[in-house]
């Protein structure tokens, strides 16, 4: 029975601890149940809801931590008394504990992962279908279920701000807001391109097509940012919803258009039941693109200067989801690949999100 081995283990788990910040955590908790029990709290449902998701995100993450600590701290007194008994089958059982905390231990290391600047942020989620009309179209509304599946699996709220539907199938493109605890920080790792094999179920002749559709995924930056646009900066356009857009989306005749004048970047809103509520998100989605813009440049500009060359991820093909002649989603950065793309498609990409989220640490330590 190696007691030396709990005894690093519970190291680990102390420094873990101190690293996601937990007794902040802790603080923070304490401030959000107090809120939650000031009378009137849910006469505004919008802020109560985002209220109560972040306070459940955080419990159930510090409640993780809290009780894994807890249970390695009590096994190691447990095998001191066991060690003293020289009882075989309780150091048998704490043999298989050892064995169980350490692959727990493996699993909720991917907290540390989720340590970006942004990571911890909700997330505003854009994507658009490629050339190929009706077979491209179909596979941003595949795209679409997928990611709203994992959110739904995740448990955050989901907010569509923008829908475009096609003309016989699917969609043109779609902006939604995630709302939950490391909503960008899992959700990063679909941002690009996604390809998709298929035999067309549009083609009378059964012939295999090759589609395409972009996936932009952006920090929700709130009240962080510190981006001036000027009324001289943007056009806004004001036009009544084209219908129906999903969860959260009402028909309304206050849709906004926002477009940035010197980078093109436009946003639309047409979920909220007035103009002034659209004009307000449209423009806090346009300063987090702006803010992420701007951030993406610098980091091009000091990789030039340094003598590095990296391709952005945007515009580059980052997986490719073959369901004919075989069945394979392979991410082309991580190379990660898994044979059963229904189950992808379903919403199961924690491993495609972790395996990236690895690879990206291994690609800022070599910068």
């Amino acid at each position: 029975m190696d007691i030396d081995a709990l005894k690093q283990l519970q190291k680990k788990v102390f420094e873990t601890w101190k690293l996601l910040h937990l007794d902040e955590t802790q603080k923070r908790i304490v401030e959000l149940e107090k809120e939650t029990a000031i009378a009137g709290f849910w006469n505004n449902q919008k802020h109560a809801k985002k209220i109560t998701q972040e306070l459940n995100d955080l419990q159930k993450e510090y409640n993780t931590w809290q009780v894994f600590r807890t249970e390695v701290h009590d096994t190691i007194e447990f095998a001191v008394m066991a060690a003293k008994e020289h009882d075989p089958i309780l150091q048998q059982d704490i043999e298989k504990k050892i064995i169980e905390f350490q692959k727990r231990f493996q699993e909720l290391e991917f907290y540390i992962l989720l340590s970006g600047p942004y990571d911890a942020n909700n997330a505003i989620v854009s994507i658009h279908a490629g050339a190929g009309g009706v077979d491209a179209q179909d596979w941003a509304q595949m795209l679409q279920r997928m990611l709203l599946r994992f959110c739904e699996q995740r448990g955050w709220y989901v907010t569509v701000y923008d829908l475009s539907r096609g003309g016989e199938a699917g969609i043109k493109s779609t902006t939604f807001h995630v709302q939950g605890r490391h909503a960008y920080g899992y959700l990063q790792s679909e941002n690009g391109i996604h390809r998709l094999v298929r035999i067309s179920p549009f083609d009378a002749e059964k012939m295999r097509h090759t589609s395409f559709a972009s996936v932009e995924v952006i920090p929700d930056l709130g009240d962080m940012l510190d981006v001036d646009i000027k009324d001289e900066d943007v056009r806004i356009d004001v036009f009544r919803s084209g219908g129906h857009g999903g969860q959260s989306v009402n028909t309304t005749d206050s849709a906004v258009r926002i477009v940035h004048l010197s980078t093109g970047i436009t946003v639309t809103c047409q979920n909220e039941k007035s103009q002034h509520q659209n004009k307000a998100s449209a423009m806090s989605i346009l300063k987090s693109k702006l803010a992420k813009k701007y951030a993406d440049e610098r980091d091009a500009e000091e990789r030039k200067l340094r003598g590095e060359h990296t391709s952005a991820e945007w515009g580059n093909q980052i997986r490719s989801y073959v369901l004919h002649p075989y069945k394979m989603v392979k991410d082309h950065r991580t190379n990660y690949e898994v044979g059963n793309p229904d189950s992808v498609l379903d919403g199961s990409l924690s491993e495609f999100m972790e395996s990236y989220l690895k690879w990206k640490q291994e690609l800022n330590r070599k910068l």
